[in-house]
């Protein structure tokens, strides 16, 4: 696959140049096990421009059949390693290639990992970890992906 990758210069906050996303499943790209239609044609916009990886211990067993279609790297990870699991990723990929979003306290060490971390506080909440461990917080999965979408907003927010 050819990664264009995306690029921006954000005052203050640096130089970000980006070819990787990398998902937490439940409570930050799905609720209860479920992704929604509109963050797929999300998803698929910015697959467009970046690789998307999933990470989930797929609690629900939903991840596969949601995932159908899209153009995403699924990985299934344990529930004993999965922070662990989720932050080698980020390593493998390459840490300033690496946008991470989570919300849980598993996804601290991937947040952490990350060039630029973004945390969901959605209908599940977020973790008091994950959210320290972000470089900014979102209300929803389809907000956060916006950011990539239309990056003048990811400039607004983190310009200092």
């Amino acid at each position: 696959m050819d990664i264009k990758g995306f690029d921006l210069v954000i005052p203050k906050f640096g130089e970000l140049k980006l070819k990787y996303l990398v998902l937490d499943y439940n409570g930050t790209l799905a609720s209860s096990g479920k992704l929604l239609d509109h963050t797929k044609n999300l998803l698929r916009e910015v697959a467009a421009f970046l690789e998307v990886y999933v990470v989930t211990a797929d609690t629900f067993k939903t991840v596969k059949e949601e995932l159908e279609g899209l153009p995403i790297n699924l990985s299934v990870i344990s529930k004993e390693n999965g922070s662990k699991d989720k932050r080698d990723l980020i390593t493998r990929l390459g840490r300033n290639n690496c946008i991470a979003i989570g919300n849980g306290n598993n996804d601290e060490l991937m947040l952490s990992e990350a060039k630029l971390a973004i945390c969901i506080m959605g209908s599940e909440g977020c973790a008091k970890n994950a959210l320290m461990a972000s470089d900014m917080i979102n209300t929803s999965i389809d907000e956060a992906l916006m950011l990539f979408i239309e990056p003048n907003r990811l400039k607004a927010t983190l310009r200092k």
